[in-house]
């Protein structure tokens, strides 16, 4: 029996294993892949505070590395069910075992969204990438694509600039989401072309993989064929929702709605980092939200704890025959 379980190993989740313990709660955080989610594969952050430039991989070894120094419990399963309860809930894991704990804290994260276009699935791995930090080095010296207009397609098409040879910048509005600083950087780069006002139709392949992608543009909707090597994609984040119980409400977009202490419309469960919904997806917010959801996770539980143990103890009802 833990006082908290927290599902998912990214800066939400380490963030509120380290509060989690240093508030004196029995916790374990369940990840089934490499701690640090979507952080740990990004290649450089530059605005998490006090690390000027620090890769995506260092930060998070650094938040593992602190949450492993308090002792926090690591178990490498997927969870595959949250199941609430009334005096404590439970994490059914895929190997089939089950946690039971008092509060829980989701912090799941999310996965890139793709464009579901024709030849994005069958080229995947094959030139089509969602992780330029990841895949940058295969087409060193090539001509690629990025399509997105938020900080993260920007990043990635200065970061592949580096490496191949030009990279056309795809974007469907006619300006970018995007942090200034990163603008400003991506028109200064030569090697990046900017295609405003359009979208990927189609990506082509030949037998080494990519060899095009079709366009369209959304003003004139004038067609055309570009020859790529290689296609990044980020256009966006989809939440992982499909753990949240019923009775817990999310946004249209599937993001997790809690109230001020990320707690839930189940008392007990509570939502943190890219799972919530929230105003921007930062490293430092997911961060926060970690904290609080932990430190609000610890007063439900120091309230919780008594109860149990009060219902645990009560005697046997009378027999009626006596």
């Amino acid at each position: 029996m833990y006082d908290v379980i927290i599902i998912g190993g990214g800066p939400a989740g380490l963030t509120a294993g380290i509060y989690a313990i240093r508030a004196a709660l029995k916790a374990v955080l369940v990840e089934k892949g490499l701690p640090g989610g979507q952080v740990a594969i990004t290649k450089g952050v530059e605005n998490y505070p006090g690390f000027i430039d620090i890769s995506g991989f260092d930060l998070s070894d650094k938040f593992l590395q602190h949450a492993r120094w308090y002792g926090l419990e690591i178990v490498q399963q997927e969870a595959v069910a949250v199941e609430p309860g009334i005096d404590f809930h439970s994490v059914r894991l895929e190997n089939g075992e089950v946690l039971n704990a008092y509060s829980i804290i989701m912090a799941a994260g999310g996965k890139p969204r793709r464009l579901n276009v024709p030849g994005e699935i069958d080229n995947f791995g094959k030139g089509v990438s969602y992780c330029a930090t990841c895949d940058g080095f295969f087409f060193r010296d090539q001509i690629v694509c990025v399509v997105g207009g938020g900080d993260t397609a920007l990043e990635d098409a200065l970061y592949l600039a580096k490496i191949t040879e030009r990279v056309y910048l795809i974007h469907r509005r006619d300006e970018f989401r995007a942090s200034r600083i990163l603008q400003q950087r991506v028109f200064l780069e030569p090697k990046i072309e900017i295609i405003l006002n359009t979208v990927v139709t189609e990506i082509k392949s030949g037998e080494q993989g990519v060899r095009a992608v079709a366009l369209r543009n959304t003003q004139t909707s004038e067609q055309r064929e570009l020859e790529v090597d290689g296609v990044f994609i980020f256009v966006g984040f989809s939440p992982n929702s499909v753990l949240a119980p019923i009775g817990v409400k999310t946004s249209t977009t599937g993001y997790v709605l809690t109230d001020d202490k990320c707690e839930t419309d189940i008392p007990g469960i509570f939502a943190a980092g890219d799972l919530r919904q929230n105003y921007a997806k930062q490293i430092v917010i997911a961060a926060s939200e970690g904290c609080i959801a932990a430190l609000a996770a610890a007063r439900y539980v120091e309230a919780k704890k008594p109860q149990a143990k009060h219902a645990a103890v009560q005697p046997e009802p009378a027999d009626a025959s006596r």
